[in-house]
């Protein structure tokens, strides 16, 4: 059995700032990072890293010099690369990232090749045999859908990371996935309420579970996660306690974390413990794919806890 992770590839530009910009000002950057980046990249480092089964990586890159640098990044990481597409006439994907000094971040993407799936998206192939399947919002909306269908056919458990959340079309994303993890912004975007408490998320959790998911896990940041599954099963996880520098990659080290952790047999719970300390080490170095943990200091920090 095996992972896939279909998403996208980019190549991030990451600036320290004091304080994010402000319209019509100019400041100057207390640091600068250029590295691997896009959601669907980062996951599939994490589950990599972190899981003790195959892992493949379902993406796009451009036909340029950044799309040889990130293939070469990828498989410098010992990511799978076999169903990395070329796509001829489109520029690689790229993202502008600012960190301030309270660790919080604004993100811009420059979609590129990631846009450039048809409506078919992958081959059905790219799923066959996998446990888990790994999707987010950073390729076109059609497409995914079409690739989680695939997965689901092939047995897969169908994880979704509603990010960056879309204005239409939730729905026919929410019906297609097993497991939903938006974050607290996410989880107002498709509920209409912000949670602000675990209580408002388990709230949150159990009405999007109506919409199609079987599970939905709402991060809550700092403040730890709440979940909820049809089943009637909930809780809430308090955070692991990190010295955090950076929250770029925390997301998608959780997803890549969750992934790994389901594909070995763990119950949910366990599983979300797994994941939760996964992003929360993430915090801890700058970067997106570079600040991803490997399995030895998750297992490290779960015992230490």
């Amino acid at each position: 059995m095996s992972i896939t992770v279909f998403g996208s590839v980019n190549l991030d530009l990451t600036v320290s700032v004091d304080h994010m910009p402000e319209p019509g000002v100019t400041s100057h950057a207390t640091g600068f990072l250029k590295g691997l980046g896009g959601k669907g990249a980062n996951q599939a480092v994490a589950a990599t890293r972190l899981a003790c089964c195959p892992v493949r990586f379902v993406a796009a890159i451009g036909a340029d010099a950044f799309g040889a640098s990130l293939r070469s990044s990828l498989e410098g990481l010992g990511v799978d690369t076999d169903h990395l597409v070329t796509m001829p006439d489109h520029d690689s994907g790229m993202a502008l990232i600012h960190v301030d000094a309270t660790s919080q971040n604004t993100i811009t993407v420059v979609g590129g090749a990631n846009m450039a799936w048809s409506a078919d998206g992958p081959d059905a192939d790219c799923f066959e045999g996998s446990k888990v399947a790994l999707f987010q919002l950073e390729t076109p909306q059609n497409a995914t859908i079409a690739a989680m269908r695939k997965a689901r056919a092939a047995g897969a458990t169908v994880i979704l990371d509603p990010a960056p959340i879309a204005a239409t079309g939730m729905d026919a994303l929410l019906a297609e996935a097993d497991i939903i993890t938006p974050n607290e912004t996410e989880a107002a975007g498709l509920s209409g309420k912000l949670p602000a408490t675990f209580d408002e998320a388990l709230d949150v959790a159990r009405s999007l579970c109506a919409r199609g998911p079987s599970t939905v896990i709402v991060k809550l940041g700092a403040k730890g996660l709440a979940y909820a599954c049809k089943d009637g099963r909930s809780g809430k996880l308090e955070p692991f306690k990190v010295n955090a520098i950076d929250t770029v990659a925390a997301g998608d080290s959780f997803n890549g974390g969750l992934a790994a952790a389901l594909a070995e047999g763990m119950e949910l719970e366990s599983a979300l413990r797994f994941a939760s300390a996964a992003g929360a080490l993430a915090t801890t170095k700058k970067g997106a794919s570079e600040a991803v943990p490997d399995r030895a200091d998750v297992d490290a920090l779960i015992l230490k806890a």
